[in-house]
C-alpha cells in the first residue's frame, strides 16, 4: 500500500508582532506552508518602552531582527496588508500581490491613534504632550521628564481598551521614583487620569493599587470621558465639564483596529475581530483567525494573554484543517507584573473568570513569586522576562511553570476584598459562538460612552 500523500494547506498570519511570532513558529513544527505580512525589519520587545523614559533602558536594547526570530520554514513577506477578501480567501498586498490562503490569521494588534482625540495633536505634540508607546516617543519623553523640574504631571488614558492596562500605572509610580531620586517630588503633582471607574479593571486588584497610589500621593482622576485637550490653556476637558490641568501631559492615545479590516464584517466598532473568546474562531468566517491584541476578547491586551492563546490557536488551526472540531479551551489566562518602584513589583494572574487572587507563583506553596502583593523578587522576574521572551517566549513553545491555563492551587481570595469580587464572563459568553451568517454582520452593542456625559461611539 502506498503512502498517504499529505496535503499541504497554506496559513497566513498578518502581523509580526509577539503573538504573530510565536504562532508562526509554532505552526511550522507541522506540515503546512507558514506566511508572515509585514513590512517590519526590527521587532521590539515593548514592554521595555515604560522603562526608556526614565532612563532604565535605550532603545537600541530593546529591538532584534525579525528574520532572526523566525524559524526558517516560515516564509516572511516584507508588505502591508492593504485589503482582505473573506469570501475569496485573498490578501491584498500594498505591491499589489495577493496571496490566497486556507487559514488567515489576523495578528496586527492595535496602534495608537492620537488623532481621534481632538486637541491631542498640535504644536504641543512631543512638546508639553507625550506618549511612550513608540520607539520614538519614548526616547523624546526620556528628555523632557529629566528637564522637568516641577508642576503638574498628568498620565492620562484616552479610551480603552488599550495595549498592557497596567503601563500607565506603573508609569506614575515610577514617576514618582524618578522625581524622588532628583529630590523634586515636592515639586511635582502627579495625576492618573483613566475613563474607568478606578485605577484598574479587576475590582480587587484595583482596592489593592489605590492603596498603593495613595500612600504615594498619586491622584486617581476616575470616569473622566475626554472630549477634548486644549493645548493653549493647557488642560484636559471631560464631557461632564470636569477639567485636569497639566504641564506635561503623558497620553496614552485611543487604541485601534488595523485599517485594513474595515469594511470587512470581521471587526467591532474600534476595529477588533469579533471571535469566539474561548476558541479565537472569527464569529463570521470559521477559516478565519484572530490573536493577540486584534482580537475582541473581555481580557486585556497583553503578552501573556497572547502566549496562551497562541497554544490554543495552534492546536485549533491544525484541527480545522484537519477537519477536526476546533476546541474551547482558552480561559484568557493573564499574568501580569505591575512595576511599583522602589525595587518592588506586584503580580497578578487572573483569567476570565476568576479575579486575582493571594498566593504564591509559578509552584503553589513554593512561589518564589508572591500574588497581589509588592515584592523584590517580582521586580526581578519582570525585568528578567526580558531574556525568557526573546529565548524561550517567542519560539512558540510551552514554557516551564507558566501555564496555559489558571490553576486556583495553592491560592485564596483575600476574605477582606471577597465581597468585590464578581464574575466576568456574563456578557463574553454570548460571543462564545460561530455564527453560521457569512456577511458577518454581528454589531455588538457599542459602549456605552455616554454615562457622566461621556462621548458618543463614533
Amino acid at each position: 500500500m502506498g503512502q498517504r500523500k499529505i496535503k499541504h494547506k497554506h496559513i497566513v498570519i498578518v502581523g509580526a508582532g509577539t503573538t504573530g511570532i510565536m504562532l508562526a513558529n509554532n505552526l511550522a513544527r507541522s506540515h503546512h506552508n507558514v506566511t508572515v505580512v509585514d513590512p517590519a525589519v526590527i521587532h521590539y520587545y515593548q514592554p521595555g518602552f515604560l522603562f526608556v523614559p526614565f532612563g532604565m533602558y535605550h532603545v537600541r536594547q530593546l529591538g532584534k531582527p525579525l528574520a532572526k526570530l523566525l524559524r526558517r520554514r516560515v516564509k516572511h513577506v516584507r508588505d502591508v496588508a492593504v485589503s482582505v477578501q473573506p469570501k475569496a480567501k485573498t490578501l491584498q498586498l500594498e505591491t499589489g500581490e495577493v496571496l490566497s490562503y486556507d487559514v488567515l490569521v489576523i495578528a496586527t494588534g492595535t496602534q495608537t491613534n492620537p488623532t481621534k482625540t481632538e486637541g491631542l495633536v498640535g504644536y504641543g505634540w512631543r512638546k508639553t504632550i507625550h506618549d511612550y508607546y513608540t520607539p520614538d516617543g519614548a526616547e523624546v519623553l526620556r528628555q523632557k521628564l529629566n528637564e522637568f523640574q516641577g508642576g503638574n504631571l498628568v498620565v492620562q488614558v484616552m479610551d480603552v481598551p488599550i495595549k498592557c492596562a497596567v503601563a500607565p500605572l506603573e508609569f506614575v509610580l515610577l514617576a514618582d521614583e524618578f522625581f524622588k531620586k532628583r529630590q523634586c517630588r515636592d515639586k511635582v503633582k502627579i495625576t492618573y487620569v483613566t475613563p474607568m471607574s478606578s485605577a484598574f479593571t479587576q475590582p480587587i486588584a484595583a482596592h489593592k493599587l489605590n492603596h498603593i497610589l495613595t500612600d504615594r500621593s498619586i491622584e486617581v482622576v476616575a470616569d473622566f470621558q475626554t472630549e477634548k485637550v486644549d493645548q493653549t490653556a493647557q488642560k484636559v476637558i471631560c464631557y461632564d465639564g470636569r477639567e485636569v490641568p497639566y504641564d506635561l501631559l503623558v497620553c496614552i492615545p485611543r487604541n485601534v483596529g488595523a485599517k485594513y479590516l474595515e469594511g470587512t464584517g470581521l471587526v467591532n466598532d474600534e476595529g477588533f475581530v469579533k471571535v469566539n473568546c474561548r476558541s479565537l474562531q472569527s464569529l463570521a468566517y470559521p477559516y478565519i483567525f484572530a490573536i493577540g491584541d486584534a482580537a475582541d476578547i473581555p481580557m486585556g491586551k497583553t503578552g501573556s494573554v497572547g502566549h496562551a492563546e497562541a497554544r490554543t490557536l495552534g492546536r485549533n488551526i491544525k484541527a480545522y484543517l484537519a477537519g477536526r472540531p476546533v476546541e474551547e479551551t482558552f480561559d484568557g489566562h493573564s499574568n501580569c507584573f505591575i512595576e511599583c518602584g522602589a525595587g518592588r513589583a506586584m503580580l497578578l494572574d487572573f483569567n476570565y473568570d476568576t479575579q486575582p487572587c493571594e498566593g504564591t507563583f509559578p509552584i503553589a506553596g513554593v512561589g518564589p513569586m508572591k500574588l497581589l502583593g509588592p515584592s523584590r523578587i517580582n521586580h526581578w522576574a519582570k525585568l528578567a522576562f526580558r531574556w525568557v521572551y526573546w529565548h524561550r517566549l517567542l519560539s512558540g513553545r510551552a514554557i516551564p511553570f507558566l501555564p496555559e491555563r489558571m490553576s486556583m492551587v495553592g491560592k485564596r481570595m483575600p476574605p477582606e476584598l471577597a465581597s468585590v469580587a464578581a464574575p466576568k464572563l456574563a456578557s463574553a459568553e454570548k460571543t462564545n459562538k460561530i455564527d453560521s451568517n457569512p456577511n458577518g454582520n454581528h454589531n455588538r452593542a457599542s459602549k456605552d460612552k455616554t454615562a457622566k456625559g461621556g462621548r458618543k461611539t463614533p
